[in-house]
């Protein structure tokens, strides 16, 4: 017995814990409806978003001279695990991944370090380099998202009522922040001929000079009075593109206006930035975040009520539309995960009355709500909410928290039937069972330990797992030892003697076959370690897999163009496939990002970075059935009809993020040899026929035009080529000369060609160039053009350029299989490269080795845990070896249960099979336990034995079939399915295992040996 006899206490303090009882159920209760509600858990994304730009550069000079020297200051950072690049003409973005095991309320120190390090090496930068820029925002999810789309009304319009929604709902509870999507910044342009302009022998440079000076903001000063101060203003600031078009200038004795040798006009960004369309037509989206411990119900509900009112007061013509509702996906999630928890409360209930009786099953019966209304009180005082993990966790620990109420009631109905009082029959099960029953408990909450320690995304994002588990069986063994007691002393009675005391068929088929076994002992071993070697041999034909696809019905469709693409070829790209997805009878909705990936609305999606060739598609289809039809369709159509274009059709992730299931990154130090390797590279990954759309992160180069001046012509001339430079960006791009203050807009004024001088390679030559002198002098006097090739991108992987090789696997093929198939064609690939360069095998099998790393990695310690354990209830070397070697068995039932029903074997079936041994081992105690006691009463080793067996066989029985019965709700689930049939296998053949054969191993071990049993085995310690 551990300490005072607890259920002796709450039996004398009937009132006390009847008080306690109602207190429990009443703060549960409101501890349950106060629980916050998400869809997925929260886990750290602990990647920061470094990004500097140096406008003009080539790719190598950025990579030289910016990249590289962030590079090398990055990888001072502390529990850094990598740094991740790609670098563009004028632009480089960082990404820095640090460990997964650095603990989560230290990320916000380590971003700090980041910003501190790179601030300290500012100064080394080239001039004119812009940044760098920070984002550790990187995790933020948007979960409710609402476009705005306009009939009668131009952009400008749109974005104002836009920016005006965003204003009152910034204002709602638990909103962190908005983003606003698609919006195109309005631009006044003054577009120039240059050959009118040299006509008329104008400076363009002057022209821009006059337009700064007269529009910039000044002090004019302050008149100071013995009773006022009165501010000077001067005017001439431009309010609007007419006002620039009256400037006058003076050239000589001529005085033109800007309107006369120039058109000024107002549009949007040319290129256009990022877009946004919502089911065929161009939107502005807000995508709105909630802060980190927020409702999501309570927000979606909030919004929607605001949106409501915010809908009444737009103008006809303006309509938002909802694109994504996390909220009501979280609130489909609750109710259908609630309807598996009672579903799987019903059945142990059923299984309670069935098995015990109606007074017996009614004890359990109450039990069970106790439990779970304390179990919701500390889920509420440790802030952990209801979502997909730890609803799925309540209903494994319900499944495992009725064996302490059963096993209590069990033991007052045989100590009543005996002839015990009814207090004496409450305090019995305290008195021998309660050792063992906190240590099984302890032990199987050991065997979550892996679960709960794991230091990866994947760990982080199952936690709930351990942590509910834990709580409910400590919960759960405190009910069986208090409150249990207490009613079955209210409801049950003293069973009525029975004429025919003889044991029941099933008892008595396994007292005949048990004693069998121990008859034929070596053989009962024998086939037993023949079938746990077989399971170990089938165990390769289990398929196998990380996290499963989503259940939701969201397609995600992603296109990208060759990498030199202009945002204008992607969006005709996108529009294309539009037209396929306004008429498909399967489509309830879609959206549409182009030069952008959709916003993070699900933790777990993979972020697509800003990218001007790249469109990404969130199609909504109508229910699972249409998404699938669709996903074969969107497939069909984008090999047929797009193949200028590397797509990917794929529903959302479970599990953190991975993309391309495929993925392969050679390293070293030569572009060019590295891009070479990987083209040698995808041809021995298309050996593999399941494998398609292989595709790189970079690689096709791009042209350029090289404009080579004749230094000494252009020096003679007074041109220099910074000179040059501004000139033709002016011309062909064009230059920002000012901003008008537009309300909250700033509009900045662009000065350029007209679109035909612009947009030709042939007007180059003829550009026309202002020297000192005021001669202008065409462009061909003194340069040359040539078209070159350069690489539009580089990625870059701790320091060393990396190109990553990516395929997507047939459909209902796994992924894990095709890199098994391809692990030996890898390697052999890999050990012929030149030295320095490498291929390493990334994507879905990299995350799915790094997580199940860090969960085995705690293994040893679970192991150390569940040994102590057992040896401080056991005292005896043999006998833990014995539960020890009890324990893998359950490999059979799970290597069996997934083959019949063809379920993967995943990162949450493996956590499965860990939880399993916690319960083997509680099984195999409390029998173990009960042999000892029996001996302990004078009986012999087989006599004792075979009591203790046939005595436990009822309640070792019942648990486990209400277990399995109980985990039926779920396993048709995508996500916990594989988990409960591992499980539900695994712990029915395990228990008629322990049975058999750990009665067998027993006598074998103890059968001629006169060793006297456990000193205090009544006693359990």
């Amino acid at each position: 017995m551990i300490g005072p006899n607890l259920s002796e206490w709450a039996l004398g303090k009937r009132s006390l814990i009847v008080f306690m009882m109602i207190v429990a159920v009443v703060a549960g209760t409101s501890s349950f409806l106060r629980l916050g509600r998400a869809e997925d858990p929260v886990f750290t994304i602990r990647t920061m978003v470094v990004a500097a730009a140096w406008p003009g550069a080539t790719v190598d000079e950025m990579l030289l001279q910016v990249t590289e020297r962030l590079e090398r200051k990055l990888q001072e950072t502390d529990f850094l695990d990598q740094v991740r690049s790609y670098t563009s003409a004028g632009q480089t973005t960082i990404f820095v991944d640090i460990k997964d095991s650095m603990p989560e309320s230290k990320v916000p120190d380590i971003w700090y370090q980041v910003r501190k390090n790179i601030g300290d090496i500012r100064h080394t930068l080239p001039a004119g380099v812009v940044g760098p820029f920070f984002n550790d925002d990187f995790g933020d999810t948007f979960g409710i998202i609402y476009a705005f789309t306009a009939d009668g009304f131009n952009f400008r319009e749109l974005r104002d009522y836009v920016e005006s929604a965003r204003s009152r709902l910034l204002r709602v509870p638990d909103v962190s922040q908005i983003d606003v999507m698609g919006a195109q910044d309005e631009q006044i342009f003054i577009e120039f001929s240059t050959e009118r302009l040299a006509g008329l022998r104008l400076d363009y440079q002057s022209i821009l000079a006059t337009l700064q000076a007269q529009n910039i903001i000044r002090p004019a000063g302050v008149i100071q009075t013995p009773q006022e101060r009165v501010f000077l203003r001067v005017t001439g600031a431009f309010d609007n593109e007419h006002d620039i078009e009256s400037v006058n200038f003076v050239s000589g004795d001529r005085i033109f206006r800007l309107g006369d040798i120039a058109t000024v006009r107002r549009g949007f960004a040319d290129p256009p930035q990022p877009m946004f369309r919502v089911n065929g037509r161009a939107a502005i989206g807000l995508a709105i975040a909630m802060r980190d411990g927020g409702d999501i119900l309570a927000l979606g509900a909030n919004i929607r009520k605001e949106m409501a009112d915010i809908r009444a007061n737009l103008p006809v013509g303006i309509e938002p539309t909802l694109v994504a509702d996390q909220a009501v996906s979280v609130d489909l999630a609750i109710n259908d995960f609630m309807a598996s928890l009672w579903q799987a409360i019903a059945i142990i209930l059923a299984c309670s009355f069935v098995s015990l009786g109606v007074r017996p099953g009614t004890v359990v019966a109450l039990a069970i709500p106790l439990t779970l209304a304390i179990v919701f009180l500390v889920m509420d005082v440790l802030n952990i909410d209801l979502h997909r993990i730890s609803l799925g966790a309540l209903i494994i620990a319900l499944t495992l928290l009725v064996d302490d109420a059963m096993t209590t009631v069990d033991a007052m109905i045989n100590r009543l039937a005996a002839g015990d009082s009814k207090h004496e029959a409450g305090t019995y099960a305290y008195r021998t069972l309660a050792a063992p029953m906190l240590m099984g408990t302890l032990v199987t909450i050991a065997s979550f330990v892996p679960i709960g320690f794991a230091r990866s995304s994947a760990g982080e994002y199952t936690f709930s797992i351990f942590s509910v588990v834990a709580i409910s069986l400590i919960v759960s063994w405190l009910v069986a030892v208090t409150f249990a007691p207490l009613i079955g002393t209210a409801i049950l009675k003293v069973p009525k003697p029975q004429a025919d005391a003889r044991p029941s068929k099933i008892v008595g088929f396994y007292s005949a076959f048990l004693k069998g076994a121990i008859r034929a002992k070596w053989l009962t071993i024998g086939l037993t370690m023949a079938a746990f070697a077989a399971a170990i041999y089938l165990l390769q034909f289990v398929p196998q897999q990380f996290f499963p696809a989503s259940d939701r019905p969201e397609l995600l469709v992603d296109m990208t163009l060759r990498q030199n693409a202009s945002i204008r070829a992607t969006e005709a790209q996108a529009l294309r496939l539009e037209t396929i997805l306004k008429d498909d009878p399967d489509v309830d909705h879609f959206s549409t990002y182009v030069g952008r990936g959709a916003p993070r609305f699900i933790l777990t999606i993979d972020v697509q970075g800003a990218n001007p060739f790249f469109t990404q598609f969130v199609v909504v289809a109508k229910d699972l059935e249409a998404r699938e039809r669709l996903h074969n369709k969107l497939e069909k159509a984008l090999a047929e009809d797009f193949p200028e274009v590397v797509g990917r059709v794929s529903p959302l992730e479970l599990g953190p993020p991975v993309g391309w299931p495929l993925r392969y990154r050679v390293s070293g130090p030569d572009k060019d040899q590295v891009r070479a390797i990987a083209l040698d590279l995808a041809n021995v990954i298309a050996s593999e026929p399941r494998t398609r759309f292989i595709n790189y992160d970079w690689m096709e180069p791009a042209r350029q035009i090289r404009v080579r001046i004749d230094q000494d012509e252009a020096r003679q001339l007074g041109v220099s080529s910074r000179a040059l430079a501004a000139v033709l960006n002016a011309a062909v791009t064009g230059s920002p000369v000012t901003q008008v203050r537009d309300d909250i807009y700033l509009v900045n004024v662009v000065a350029r060609a007209t679109d035909d001088e612009r947009v030709s390679f042939k007007t180059l030559a003829s550009l026309q160039v202002p020297t000192p002198s005021g001669r202008m002098v065409p462009l061909s006097q003194f340069a040359t053009f040539t078209e070159e090739q350069e690489n539009p991108l580089v990625w870059r992987r701790d320091r060393m350029p990396t190109l990553t090789v990516g395929a997507d696997v047939n459909r209902g093929v796994l992924a894990d299989e095709i890199v098994s198939a391809l692990a030996p064609k890898i390697d052999a690939f890999a050990a012929k490269l030149p030295h320095g360069y490498k291929v390493e095998t990334g994507g879905l099998a990299e995350e799915s080795a790094a997580s199940q790393a860090s969960v085995f990695a705690v293994v040893p310690f679970m192991i150390v845990l569940m040994l102590s354990l057992m040896m401080v209830l056991l005292v005896s070397f043999r006998r833990v070896a014995m539960v020890f070697c009890v324990l893998p068995l359950g490999l059979i039932g799970v290597v069996l249960s997934l083959l019949v029903f063809n379920r993967p074997l995943g990162f949450v079936a493996i956590l499965g099979v860990l939880a399993l041994i916690g319960m083997i081992a509680k099984n195999a105690l409390i029998l173990l336990v009960q042999i000892e006691t029996d001996r302990a009463g004078g009986k012999g080793v087989v006599d004792a034995v075979l009591a203790a067996a046939t005595s436990r066989m009822r309640p070792l029985m019942l648990t486990a079939i209400s277990t399995v019965l109980g985990l039926i709700p779920i396993a048709p689930t995508v996500f916990w399915g594989p988990m409960a049939f591992a499980i539900m296998g695994g712990l029915l053949v395990a228990t008629l295992l322990t049975l058999v054969f750990l009665p067998v191993v027993y006598v074998t071990v103890f059968g001629g040996a006169k060793e006297a049993p456990l000193a205090p085995a009544p006693e359990g310690t």
